[in-house]
């Protein structure tokens, strides 16, 4: 693979919206990159949101990652397309093991009949008092043990549906008082305090895991007061190191003020690679998209060290592809098939009563 592919299977990117248009396919064709994210401005209805995805995976000309946010509750992608899928925390307080698998199992379903293959879910941050405004239903226990059971049943339906989760935001926003979209929040939680408790989730669910996603946000009272996104203690020391996660870590948006109100798009794409990132999230802005791009190959050329990080992360997450993906796209859901969905969604709210 030349260096210009590699450092396009580095990037999980966006589109303006439902159809690709010329200005987009031609930087597609360029990049290459690794991932295409759709957002409710991408998705209208059910075949053409798969015929977006399917347009992308022919671009792509490889297995790529067709992700999408469905968490349920405040973050539901496919709400107006499909039915309002219920949140977390409303799942969890029903206190049934069985609704958080088929919570899982739903999501997944809805993923699967569009044509994704990647899910960005469980939230395993900790329901805090300090976050509850920002966080609100995403969340559903300040307990890491509870987080634990709801997510190992959430992902256990994913594994068995054939979608790929994603554990989210590492080392945890439980203790953030500041929405990360906006600005970066400086969580003050001690070493131990993290360890114990937000950590405790990512590390008991690490091997199920295959992908994590690390946070913008500071933590001051343990190394320094840089977005975890791109510090090498959080993700090459702690999270690759010291908790052995072997699957692939992912940035959070890189659009957000969490981290561009801290650097450039250029040094926060190179710095996190620097620290151990291996895919980046630029959701919307393809101006950002392609700086990102070209300052990750201008480092790779100007340095051999950030070329073999470049090299190295490429190798994983290829590897990852081949492992869990399938290269072809599956057939388009059928509106028997749709509506038979909806209604499967609407009766778990109503079990849950979301």
């Amino acid at each position: 693979m030349k260096l210009r592919e590699q450092v396009g299977q580095l990037i999980v990117a966006g589109v303006e919206g439902p159809e690709l248009t010329p200005l987009e396919r031609t930087w597609l064709k360029l990049l290459r990159p690794g991932g295409l994210i759709l957002f409710r401005r991408n998705i209208e209805e059910p075949r053409q949101a798969t015929a977006l995805l399917r347009q992308f995976t022919e671009i792509a000309g490889a297995p790529a990652f067709r992700c999408v946010d469905l968490e349920g509750g405040l973050v539901d992608r496919l709400r107006d397309l499909i039915a309002p899928m219920p949140s977390p925390a409303a799942v969890f307080t029903t206190g049934k093991r069985t609704n958080f698998e088929k919570h899982g199992r739903l999501i997944a379903g809805e993923a699967k009949a569009l044509g994704f293959n990647t899910v960005f879910a469980p939230v395993l941050d900790l329901a805090l008092p300090a976050s509850a405004p920002v966080m609100r239903t995403r969340v559903v226990s300040a307990d890491p043990s509870d987080v634990i059971e709801y997510a190992l049943a959430f992902l256990e339906a994913f594994e068995a549906e054939g979608i790929l989760g994603c554990g989210k935001h590492f080392p945890g926003l439980g203790g953030g008082t500041l929405d990360s979209h906006e600005a970066m929040p400086a969580i003050e939680r001690t070493w131990k305090e993290l360890w114990s408790e937000d950590i405790a989730v990512f590390r008991a669910l690490a091997a199920k895991l295959t992908m994590i996603m690390v946070s913008h946000a500071g933590y001051p009272l343990v190394k320094d007061s840089i977005p975890a996104s791109v510090s090498p203690h959080w993700i090459s020391t702690v999270l690759k190191k010291r908790i052995g996660f072997a699957g692939l870590v992912v940035s959070d948006d890189m659009e957000m003020g969490g981290i561009l109100t801290q650097a450039s798009i250029e040094e926060a794409a190179v710095r996190a690679v620097l620290a151990g990132m291996d895919l980046i999230e630029i959701c919307r802005d393809p101006v950002l998209v392609i700086r990102a791009y070209e300052a990750l190959l201008a480092e790779a050329e100007r340095s051999a060290a950030f070329r073999r990080k470049i090299e190295t992360a490429a190798e994983r997450v290829v590897e990852h592809k081949n492992r869990y993906l399938d290269a072809a796209m599956p057939r388009p859901a059928s509106a028997a098939q749709i509506e038979k969905l909806r209604e499967r969604v609407k009766r778990f709210g109503e079990v849950v009563g979301a």
